[in-house]
């Protein structure tokens, strides 16, 4: 059996690993029913999609020819990093320095990670997101997520 194309391969085995993770780790919890699902309904179902669409998307990548195979590139170390240290920042300042500070210092660092990152943009998205956050968390939902930096009051 040939490859003909790497991304889709690699990407639909991704996906499948992920689906049956998600899966997997999902039958530690109660699934409750249809009318009152339980911890594990959603992430055992979103799991079996996954999986799914995986199959599907690797079933391709073994059956249609492409042009050139679609080789994988060179994996993006830097982008990744920046990511992954952005989002470990915002889990270690959320509590200190509250959300309308976090969240958008989380927008603008992640999206300096692009090879297109313009300023203005991520800004007018780190705002954008924050509004968006504040109304859905604080107004809507009444999460008890720290607003401002506990030095302002806890």
């Amino acid at each position: 059996m040939k490859v003909k194309s790497q991304k889709d391969f690699w990407s639909g085995l991704m996906f499948i690993v992920v689906g049956v993770a998600f899966a997997w780790g999902s039958l530690n919890y109660s699934f409750g029913s249809s009318a009152r699902p339980g911890p594990a309904y959603f992430p055992f179902g979103l799991g079996v999609l996954m999986s799914i669409l995986g199959g599907m998307v690797l079933f391709k990548a073994l059956t249609v020819e492409t042009d050139d195979g679609e080789p994988v590139g060179a994996f993006a170390w830097k982008p990744l990093l920046i990511i992954l240290g952005s989002i470990a920042m915002f889990g270690f300042l959320l509590p200190r320095l509250g959300m309308l500070i976090t969240l958008p210092l989380l927008v603008i660092l992640s999206a300096s990670a692009s090879d297109e990152f313009k300023l203005k943009e991520a800004v007018l998205n780190a705002v954008i997101l924050t509004a968006a956050s504040y109304l859905i968390f604080f107004k809507g939902l009444s999460l008890t997520i720290p607003m401002w930096p506990t030095v302002f009051g806890a």
